[in-house]
């Protein structure tokens, strides 16, 4: 299986209360950060089968978002094992529902969905600490979960993927001399 785990798009300043902070949506940007991961999706032709989310708005509409934009047709799922709260155990367990999959895309929060990639990749699953890895905001880690201990593919984030896009979409001819 390839895991996809991204971690939602920009939704603004959080807010003290918990329950305010829960309902937090998208700004503008994080809108626009979905539409560039979901072209990344498409351009490294990623296969999707199945979107679980934290059950918070802000991961909702990143996982929403997303998967309209790459033309995922079933129901989202929201999971709290990808809450911000959520622990690895829980984690694991949501994984391996969904083992039988080719592509499974998660999103979640910070910190730790970066803390779940560390410990996924050094094998310290079930005991101990991993290492954590850093994922900015709209920002999607591929990860191989064939291989022992699980192998990072890539991690691609909004920055990265609009200097990419802005390289590859400049004019191809060549600059002539002025004389």
């Amino acid at each position: 299986m390839n895991l996809y785990l991204m971690r939602h798009a920009d939704a603004g300043v959080p807010r003290e209360n918990p329950l305010l902070d829960a309902k937090r949506g998208l700004v503008k940007e994080g809108k626009q950060q979905c539409m560039l991961m979901a072209g990344v999706l498409n351009g490294l032709k990623a296969q999707i089968d199945v979107i679980i989310s934290s059950p918070l708005k802000r991961a909702r509409q990143s996982a929403q978002f997303v998967g309209t934009e790459i033309g995922f047709d079933s129901p989202i799922l929201a999971s709290p094992a990808l809450a911000p709260e959520a622990d690895y155990t829980a984690f694991q367990q949501l994984i391996q529902q969904h083992a039988g999959r080719e592509g499974v895309l998660v999103v979640g929060h910070n910190p730790n969905l970066h803390q779940f990639i560390g410990r996924l990749m050094t094998g310290n699953g079930s005991n101990g600490h991993g290492g954590s890895v850093r994922l900015r905001k709209g920002a999607i880690a591929r990860i191989d979960m064939s291989r022992r201990p699980p192998q990072l593919q890539w991690l691609i984030d909004p920055r990265l993927a609009r200097t990419i896009y802005a390289s590859v979409t400049k004019s191809s001819r060549p600059k002539t001399s002025r004389k």
